[in-house]
């Protein structure tokens, strides 16, 4: 695989000795969160006495729970005022050796400018706009849209630093467990993303879920304590098995990280705790749509390429990730559904056959 060019790139190293502290700035959505986990364990590994801070947002920062790589998390609101701003700020300026921008936005991009003298990131390409931020760290590399995944999008910033990336995600974790409830093993479904056009039809679900039952499983279900989540998951739940767990709102993500771990199988669409139940090792059934798998297919346990883990188009297996897509000639769109919006269906989801998943848990459950 070729990488991009790195720029403002020169024979001399760009820290001129081992960083005592490190910013790195991660606003984006909970999945993005989990997934930046491998180039902190990366910092961490290559810097082994560094303090290393992470500015999230608030709804982010249990995705970093127990995170031994990490000394302390900086919230930031998702919507701050000028006083969130003010204490923000306060509380980062030039308080940092390195400070790592892992997105292109205009206040990432700020921030690592405010938190250090020295800074790396992420800037958009040429053809977009926002071509100033390039004067504002010493080193930087132009975001891949569409031809790297994620993970690796972040592990090419260790090239800046001459650090040898590290693939492994790190899962939240808790010293608090959650009650053993479980009789006889079980399969965790995920049925809603955070968005409509991700969401495959509740006719699939009821029916895989019967059908789980019938091989002995225990059906266990997870969702966000997102009230119009939890009245959907009840309404859904009168059709599952009757011993069917529904934990939506009553655990926190790291407990909820360890019962997925123990599961038989983790069945879910493309959201962030697919991304976790891969990250986890157990066997996971992703449903893909619209999304590219090349950029955001769930990380697979052991996977360490610099290669992404999976093509564009087709069901894929890697390691413990199964990918079940539609077979359409439009996938994938790239798109928010087929009416352009995040609150629309999707065609390619709508399709994909409920014996087309049977076959797949099939294989995963043979499978040692």
């Amino acid at each position: 695989m070729v990488l991009p060019k790195i720029y403002k790139m020169n024979p001399s190293p760009l820290l001129k000795k081992e960083p005592q502290r490190i910013l790195v700035i991660s606003l984006r959505f909970l999945g993005d969160t989990l997934l930046a986990t491998a180039l902190i364990n990366s910092l961490k590994s290559a810097y082994p006495n560094v303090k290393i801070d992470v500015l999230v947002y608030q709804t982010n920062v249990l995705m970093l729970e127990g995170n031994q790589a990490i000394s302390n998390c900086i919230i930031s609101p998702l919507k701050p005022t000028i006083a969130d701003y003010k204490t923000l700020v306060k509380r980062i300026f030039r308080r940092y050796d390195l400070s790592i921008s892992t997105q292109t936005g205009d206040r990432p991009t700020l921030y690592a400018f405010l938190a250090a003298s020295t800074r790396i990131g992420l800037v958009p390409q040429k053809s977009q706009q926002g071509w100033f931020k390039r004067y504002l760290f010493q080193r930087w590399l132009e975001f891949d849209i569409n031809k790297t995944h994620t993970v690796l999008e972040l592990l090419r910033l260790c090239q800046l630093l001459a650090i040898k990336p590290i693939y492994e995600l790190t899962v939240p974790s808790t010293t608090i467990a959650y009650p053993q409830i479980f009789s006889k093993p079980y399969v965790v479904m995920h049925i809603i993303p955070q968005w409509r056009y991700k969401q495959w039809i509740s006719d699939g679900w009821i029916e895989i879920a019967n059908y789980l039952k019938k091989q002995g499983f225990q059906l266990v279900l997870s969702g966000s304590p997102a009230i119009k989540e939890m009245n959907y998951l009840a309404e859904i739940q009168q059709q599952f098995p009757i011993d069917t767990i529904n934990l939506a709102g009553k655990v926190s993500l790291s407990q909820l990280a360890k019962i997925i771990e123990k599961a038989e199988l983790f069945i879910g669409p493309d959201t962030s705790i697919t991304h976790l139940a891969a990250a986890t090792g157990v066997k996971t059934l992703a449903l893909f749509g619209p999304s590219d798998p090349v950029k955001w297919s769930p990380w697979p346990k052991n996977y360490h390429s610099n290669k992404p883990p999976f093509k564009t188009k087709g069901c894929q297996k890697v390691n413990n990730v199964y990918l079940i897509q539609g077979n359409q000639a439009c996938v994938p769109c790239y798109l928010e559904g087929c009416d352009r919006h995040q609150q629309s269906h999707s065609a390619c989801l709508d399709m994909i056959s409920v014996e087309q998943v049977k076959k797949i848990i099939k294989d995963a459950l043979n499978e040692k």
